[in-house]
Formats: C-alpha cells, sequence, structure tokens
C-alpha cells in the first residue's frame, strides 16, 4: 500500500520520565531505554509504529537538544535532520508549534498525527486503521481529533475526555468533545467510568497543519507570533540559531490547557488498541510477567521469600535476597538504590527533585 505523501508523524521525546527513577535519568530518559525487556527501546517501537504510517522523511521527533545523539544511535533509518532540538524544556504547546510551523513549510497540505516516544500500543493494525480514519477526517475537516482509550478501570493517573452524542458530519464514530478532566481521585474516576461517556486521553492528536496552526492563532497568540517570526528559516541552515534564540521565550504550556480544552472543534475518536501511557512503575507492573507470587523480577541473582506482588530490578551481577516485601518498587542502578511502597510512588518525582538539592547541598 502507498503511503500519502501528506502524512506526517510528530515524535515527542524531550521528557525526562523522572517518575521511572533511578533507571530513567536525566541523561538518559526513559524513551531511550528498553523497560519492557523486548530488545527495543520505547523509540524505537515508537518510531518502527509509525513508519507502517508514514514515510520516513515524514516523521519527525523533537527531543531536548542534549538527547539528539540518543535518537541519531538509535533511529539509524531516520534522517538527523528530521530531529527537531528544543533548547531547554517548555511542555507540549511550543513543542508541537515548533514541529507544526517546520511541517507546514515543507507541505501545507500536511495532515500531521502527534504522539510520545514512550506509549505502549499493543494492537498495531488497529492503530493504523484508527489513524488512517483520522487522516482521511482531518484533510477535509477543520478539526483537531484526539484519539481516546475506552477505559478498562477507573485509573487515577490518567486525564479523561467526556464527550457528547454529537457526531461529525457522517463520521459516526466520532464524537464532540464536551470536557477534559485532569487526574481524578479513586471516586470520581469510578463515576467516569459508570456514566459512559468518558475515555482516557491518550495524548495522542491528529489534525492539519493548517487547522491546528488556526487555533495556536487564536488561543496561544504569543507562541504562535514566535514560531510565524521565524518562517523564513525553516528547513535552512539558519533554522537551529533562530529556535535557540527564541524557544526560552515560550511559555511552559501543555496543548491541552493552552488549545485543546479551549478550541470549540474537538473531537474524539474511541479507541481500544492496548494503550498504556508507561508513565510509572504500577503502569509498568501491569505489562510484565509476573512469577507465581505475582512478583515481576529482573536480575540474574535475585532470590526472594515470602515476597508479593513487588516490581525488582536489579543488576545481573549484582546478588539479592529479599525477604517478606509486599507491594514494594526495588530498583538498582549504577550507585543508587530506590525502595519505595508501590502505592506511594507517586513521590518518585519528590525523592528526585530532592536528591538533586541534597546533592548540591553536599
Amino acid at each position: 500500500m502507498s503511503m500519502n505523501k501528506n502524512n506526517y508523524a510528530v515524535i515527542m521525546a524531550g521528557g525526562i520520565g523522572s517518575r521511572f527513577w533511578p533507571i530513567s535519568t536525566e541523561d538518559c530518559p526513559k524513551q531511550f531505554l528498553d523497560i519492557l525487556n523486548t530488545g527495543e527501546t520505547l523509540i524505537q517501537k515508537t518510531f518502527k509504529r509509525l513508519q507502517k504510517i508514514c514515510i520516513n522523511e515524514n516523521i519527525f521527533i523533537v527531543t531536548n537538544k542534549k538527547y539528539i545523539d540518543l535518537c541519531k544511535n538509535q533511529l539509524t533509518d531516520l534522517n538527523s535532520k528530521n530531529i527537531l532540538c528544543e533548547p531547554m524544556m517548555r511542555n507540549t504547546a511550543p513543542c508541537i508549534a515548533y514541529a507544526t510551523f517546520k511541517i507546514e513549510k515543507l507541505n501545507k497540505d500536511a495532515n500531521i498525527l502527534v504522539a510520545a516516544s514512550d506509549h505502549l500500543i499493543e494492537d498495531e493494525e488497529e492503530f493504523i486503521k484508527i489513524v488512517n480514519d483520522s487522516f482521511e477526517i482531518t484533510k477535509s475537516n477543520d478539526v483537531l481529533l484526539t484519539l481516546g482509550i475506552k477505559p478498562l478501570w477507573p485509573d487515577t493517573g490518567y486525564g479523561y475526555i467526556q464527550y457528547t452524542d454529537e457526531k461529525l458530519n457522517s463520521f459516526q464514530n466520532v464524537n464532540k468533545v464536551k470536557t477534559f478532566t485532569e487526574k481524578p481521585n479513586q471516586d470520581l474516576a469510578l463515576s467516569f467510568i459508570d456514566s459512559g461517556d468518558f475515555l482516557w486521553n491518550s495524548g495522542m492528536f491528529v489534525w492539519s497543519a493548517k487547522s491546528i496552526n488556526i487555533a495556536f492563532r487564536k488561543y496561544l497568540r504569543d507562541i504562535y507570533d514566535i514560531f510565524e517570526e521565524g518562517k523564513q528559516f525553516y528547513n535552512t541552515n539558519d533554522e537551529s540559531k533562530y529556535i535557540e534564540r527564541v524557544f526560552g521565550l515560550c511559555k511552559n504550556i501543555s496543548i491541552d490547557y493552552a488549545i485543546m480544552e479551549k478550541a470549540n472543534n474537538v473531537y474524539v475518536y474511541p479507541a481500544g488498541f492496548g494503550w498504556t501511557d508507561l508513565g510509572t512503575w504500577g503502569s509498568l507492573y501491569k505489562k510484565l510477567s509476573l512469577d507465581k507470587n505475582e512478583n515481576t523480577i529482573t536480575g540474574k541473582n535475585v532470590i526472594t521469600y515470602d515476597c508479593y506482588n513487588n516490581i525488582v530490578k536489579m543488576p545481573n551481577e549484582k546478588v539479592v535476597v529479599l525477604q517478606g516485601l509486599e507491594g514494594y518498587i526495588i530498583v538498582e542502578k549504577d550507585d543508587v538504590l530506590l525502595v519505595c511502597k508501590k502505592e506511594e510512588e507517586q513521590h518518585i518525582k519528590k525523592f528526585v527533585s530532592d536528591l538533586s538539592k541534597f546533592k548540591n547541598s553536599n
């Protein structure tokens, strides 16, 4: 099947994955790691999946400039001019604006899929079908389409999308979005599931370059102006110099908050393709194979006694004996050891920031 030259993909790969500390670090974040023990890193899996939807030269990676070598080394099929470097972290809106302006200058009829570099998708065929359907929708309709995932349990770690019965023209499986909701507490998550009109927010979007740029102009004019002003530099030797100069002027804001929650042409495509946002140790636990006591253990020399429901990740050469632990994350990497209750894993982000203060004061 020949691929439509107007279809593009943008992979966002600039995060530091601090909730996966200590294996994910600022020097090598989780998207560049093989955390599923499959022989491929998460970004390699994502890139390979998108190669089934877009031609290689239409796939772009946006990442922090310090990860450019990791991208080049892991994605050997990708031309290095397709790696967009952010000088500093500024959340998803500036990242998407930069990629959009660059792509629109190459092709004003571009349709763009925006995806994260570190999500797991189990049913690739269904994913490809839904993205191709979405491209068909966005090429002829001025809509911002988000892929919503039919929820399988009342997860409190995901954002939710509530939709109405209103359909988009003749597209029976696309609904108008009513609201975006941040991560709920357990009771709220349960009521979302019960009501039946909520989906998990996958953070994947499909739109035409035209439509998203109209939205930037309308709802995020300051960021629109910054990238509009650099038009003559995109896809030239002066591009990176311009981006270095202006990127820091962009406010730190997410695309959800800046545009998706405000725009009135947002629709959702409810999907079920075995999606997991591998955001935390707990989400990874659900995807790894377990022993008879429901432990997931990586490391050749780990011996357990009366241990249940733990995530253990140890270097192969390390001999580790664990006794009587239930519901813990025990991870060692280099000179760092983490022991943390699974249900308290939301504190890991805080540990990382406390640790940097601790190191600086010593």
